[in-house]
C-alpha cells in the first residue's frame, strides 16, 4: 500500500524540481525531505529521480506514477471539498505565472483585495520576462501573450490589448513630438533584444522599422529582455517604448504618442 504523505512528498519534489524548494513548500528540512524521498524510492524498489546539480527529473518511471499521483491528488481535494462545511475559509497555496509588465502593473495591483478576502490562501506570483511552463508544474494557472500549445491545459481568452508609445516630458521637450511614423526615424526607441523574446506576440515594433513606412529605421538607444527595465529607461527619456494602452500608467507622467501615417 502506498503511503499518502509519501505521495504527496513526491508531488512536490516532482513540480519544484528542486529539493530545497519542495522543502520549503511542505515546511521539512532539506535532509529530511531527501530521506523520504529515497526511502520512497527503495520501498518500491524504483528509481523515480534522476539527480544532478539542476535538479531533480523525473525517470520514467516517476513520469508513470505522477499521473496516479495527480489523479489522487484531485480526488483527495474534491473529498475534502465536498465533505467541509461550506462556510470555511478557503486556504492552500496558489502559484500563478503572468508576464512581468502585467504582473507587475496590472496583477500586483489587484492582489490586495484578493487576499483581503481570502487570508488563508498563499499567492506565488511568478512575473517572469518568459513564459512560464504549466506541463513542468512551474505553476498551477498562467497568464499569457499567447494561446498556449500543449494539450491537457484549460485555456480562456481573457481580454483584447491596445498598443501605444509613450515618451516622458523631458524626452518630448528635447526631440519634440512625432506626429506621423515617417519622423520615427529621427527619434530614439527603447525595445526587446531581438534575438531574446520570448514570443511573437512581442514584436509588435516590427511595422514601425519597415523602411518602407519610415524610410530610415529608428534607432534603439535602449533594448532589454525586461519592460520593466525599458519602463525605468522611458521615464528617465532615454527613448520612446511601445506599451500597451490599458495598463494604469504604463509609463508614469508620460504622454501618449499618436502617430500616423
Amino acid at each position: 500500500m502506498l503511503d499518502w504523505q509519501d505521495i504527496q512528498i513526491f508531488l512536490e519534489v516532482a513540480r519544484s524540481q528542486r529539493l530545497t524548494d519542495a522543502a520549503r513548500r511542505l515546511g521539512v528540512d532539506h535532509s529530511t525531505l531527501s530521506r523520504r524521498t529515497r526511502r520512497f524510492e527503495q520501498k518500491l524498489n524504483t528509481q523515480l529521480f534522476e539527480r544532478s546539480t539542476h535538479g531533480y527529473h523525473l525517470t520514467e518511471a516517476g513520469q508513470q506514477l505522477l499521473a496516479h499521483a495527480e489523479e489522487m491528488a484531485r480526488h483527495a481535494f474534491e473529498a475534502g471539498e465536498s465533505l467541509a462545511d461550506k462556510n470555511r475559509q478557503l486556504s492552500g497555496q496558489i502559484r500563478l505565472g503572468v508576464t512581468e509588465g502585467f504582473g507587475t502593473w496590472v496583477i500586483a495591483p489587484l492582489l490586495s483585495a484578493f487576499c483581503e478576502r481570502h487570508p488563508g490562501i498563499t499567492l506565488d506570483l511568478l512575473a517572469l520576462p518568459r513564459v512560464v511552463n504549466l506541463s513542468r508544474h512551474e505553476a498551477d494557472l498562467a497568464i499569457t501573450v499567447e494561446r498556449p500549445a500543449s494539450q491537457g491545459l484549460v485555456i480562456s481568452r481573457l481580454c483584447d490589448y491596445r498598443l501605444r508609445l509613450y515618451a516622458s516630458p523631458a524626452y518630448l521637450a528635447r526631440h519634440g513630438h512625432p506626429s506621423r511614423l515617417a519622423e520615427l526615424s529621427h527619434h530614439r526607441l527603447i525595445g526587446y533584444v531581438d534575438d531574446l523574446i520570448f514570443s511573437e506576440q512581442l514584436n509588435y515594433l516590427d511595422p514601425l522599422l519597415d523602411p518602407a513606412v519610415v524610410g530610415t529605421a529608428p534607432h534603439f538607444s535602449i533594448r532589454s529582455t525586461s519592460v520593466t527595465t525599458q519602463h525605468a529607461a522611458a521615464l528617465q527619456g532615454r527613448g520612446l517604448p511601445c506599451c500597451p494602452a490599458s495598463w494604469p500608467r504604463p509609463v508614469s507622467g508620460s504622454k501618449a504618442c499618436s502617430t500616423t501615417r
